[in-house]
């Protein structure tokens, strides 16, 4: 691995556009890039048509009530503010790839879909073609500067609070015009909030966002039915017998075992877990929980931060915004990314981000296409 130093403060101040959603997070990232002498300019991101029907009070993200705070946050700094909508290419290249992909039987990961296709792409195209030179956000990650003037992803230093994850997908172009002012933060979110509150921002004490921005009241097998239908289908076991209903297969993730409205227990009495959603004849396969185990995967539309991996290579690799590490061996075969675990893993389901690492570098991300069990045929969606 490259040896690599922090990004080092630009010799002249850059003009900055912050990314303000309404959350504490991005308001002090906005206000440390104002105190260390950028021109800073905040915006807020109009994702809906009808932003009534987003989910308001603990979002931090796309509601009036949170453009509201962005606006006054900025106020507070001393910034111009401005809204920008992008309702539009959001719902195509979020809400609709979102539907999408469930009804194909996959599990998307709509927040690294928004970084890649609105925050890092079209608000980041936006930003350069009006004269700024970087687009700050509130993550937590790190980007360091190499010797050679090349850009790396790091995590951040606070592993609890790390969100490389879903930044994986900005490739090297991507990372020289980013900026992530907390990444380096060795303090808890309670002093991130205990700051805000110093810099007299409104939102200090604001929680946290959770869940999907777009799913207003936050249930998302009603959302996927009011835009999918619902489609009678059969439960079943490995065998293939019959062991319930369901109402659309796309309401089942795999690995999923709460909800699935068996009747009777397994023959030998424990819990069965979503092993395979088919799309093709809208059925749900279940079974025990170590059919999940997963030991090798192939992945698709890799997207790089930074040259390529040529060769195989040993990495860890993370399959969730929250999940532990794990080893792996990873090579590109015919265009496609293929891994494999030193020890299996479950809750491995097609359409999830595998993000790759080499040490705290993010090497890249890509979407999981097929995976290996160690019980089972390959499984894909």
């Amino acid at each position: 691995m490259t040896e690599t130093s922090p990004q080092r403060p630009s010799a002249r101040p850059l003009r900055v556009l912050a990314a303000m959603s309404g959350g504490v997070d991005s308001a002090v990232a906005a206000a440390r890039a104002a105190e260390a002498g950028h021109d800073v300019t905040g915006v807020h991101l109009a994702l809906s048509a009808n932003p009534q029907s987003f989910r308001t009070g603990a979002r931090g993200c796309c509601t009036i009530e949170d453009s509201r705070d962005a606006r006054r946050a900025a106020d507070v700094i001393g910034i111009p503010f401005y809204v920008w909508d992008l309702a539009e290419r959001f719902r195509e290249d979020v809400v609709d790839d979102f539907v999408a992909e469930y009804e194909a039987g996959r599990t998307p990961n709509p927040c690294l879909r928004c970084n890649e296709k609105i925050k890092f792409a079209a608000l980041l195209d936006k930003a350069l073609a009006l004269g700024f030179d970087a687009v700050c956000t509130g993550h937590y990650a790190t980007v360091v500067l190499r010797e050679d003037g090349g850009r790396e992803l790091h995590r951040a230093s606070d592993m609890a609070k790390d969100q490389s994850y879903v930044l994986g997908v900005l490739d090297e172009k991507q990372l020289a015009h980013a900026m992530f002012p907390l990444g380096d933060t060795l303090t808890t979110k309670d002093e991130i909030r205990a700051e805000a509150e110093r810099r007299g921002l409104a939102v200090a004490k604001k929680p946290d966002s959770h869940d999907i921005c777009f799913i207003a009241d936050g249930d998302t097998q009603g959302f996927l039915a009011r835009h999918l239908g619902t489609a009678e289908g059969d439960i079943v076991d490995e065998s293939g017998a019959k062991v319930g209903s369901h109402t659309g297969a796309y309401g089942f993730t795999i690995g999923q075992r709460k909800g699935l409205r068996i009747g009777h227990p397994a023959p030998d009495g424990k819990p069965r877990y979503v092993l395979d959603i088919s799309p093709v004849n809208n059925t749900v396969t279940v079974g025990p929980a170590e059919a999940l185990d997963v030991t090798a995967l192939t992945a698709i539309k890799p997207r790089w931060c930074g040259t390529a991996p040529d060769g195989p290579g040993r990495y860890t690799a993370q399959l969730r915004a929250h999940g532990d590490e794990t080893p792996v061996s990873a090579e590109m075969t015919d265009g496609e990314l293929s891994v494999t675990f030193d020890a299996p893993v479950r809750g491995v389901a097609p359409g999830q981000a595998i993000v790759l690492y080499d040490g705290t570098r993010v090497v890249g991300s890509a979407t999981i296409a097929t995976t290996v069990r160690r019980t089972a045929q390959p499984t894909t969606a």
